[in-house]
């Protein structure tokens, strides 16, 4: 049954792979973007994903771009909160803005956009909301105590908006990437990125479709007794 889906971020990188793997299933998908009007332009045109502009860090421009979507596309039914910035430095050279705008987007967007589409998806009965994590919200990573931080608040989210979605047969996961073949990995520095990828078991960045498979799947009918969990992707860097 097709069903109207937000991915958050979901213009680049992974929430490009997440938008198109939800079209092909036969959604109806609305990707969602903060800033970069050229590429989601250009991804509109492309893909012919509509694409909605409104900061997730934002509570009212998140309710009244969701209330948006479910106007002009319709009920929202499925949620993918994907869309998430990085400031890393050190503690000590950490500035609370730093810290404040990766929670604000990263775990705030998470919040912010269940706010705005869980009751309707309790109302109807069914929903699927999924939330992309991070091996770094797992295992931790020198110089990203937000981003880390961040990433380990939307584990325990999922876990307990679970439970409350559980009996109204709305389901919450998350999805936890490794290091991916995507803009942001491809800005560390190469040094840097053969050590990470020396460390990943099978010898290789993960691709965005290798998440966006997973999205699709926690998506889907099949995984209605899938609730809670966290799906790790990453290639075995990080058995948790």
């Amino acid at each position: 049954m097709a069903r109207v889906a937000i991915v958050t971020g979901g213009t680049r990188g992974i929430g490009e792979a997440i938008s198109l793997a939800l079209k092909d299933r036969g959604h109806t998908v609305v990707a969602n973007y903060g800033g970069n009007e050229e590429k989601a332009k250009a991804f509109t045109e492309a893909t012919g994903i509509p694409a909605y502009k409104w900061d997730v860090g934002d509570h009212e421009a998140t309710l009244a771009g969701c209330a948006r979507v479910a106007e002009e596309v319709g009920p929202v039914d499925i949620v993918v909160n994907n869309a998430g910035i990085t400031r890393d430095g050190v503690l000590h050279k950490m500035s609370f803005d730093d810290w404040n705008e990766v929670m604000r987007i990263n775990l705030g967007g998470c919040f912010n956009m269940a706010k705005a589409c869980f009751p309707g998806m309790r109302e109807r009965g069914w929903g699927r909301v999924v939330n992309i994590g991070s091996i770094n919200g797992q295992a931790g990573q020198y110089g990203q105590v937000n981003y880390a931080a961040a990433k380990s608040g939307i584990h325990g989210f999922t876990k307990a908006l679970a439970q409350e979605g559980a009996k109204y047969g709305v389901t919450v996961n998350a999805i936890a990437p490794g290091y991916i073949d995507t803009d942001m990995v491809a800005a560390v520095p190469a040094p840097v990125l053969e050590k990470i990828v020396a460390k990943i078991p099978v010898g290789r960045l993960g691709h965005a479709y290798e998440i966006a498979r997973g999205v699709a799947f926690l998506c889907s009918e099949n995984a209605a007794f899938v609730t809670g969990s966290t799906m790790s992707i990453n290639g075995g860097q990080h058995m948790y």
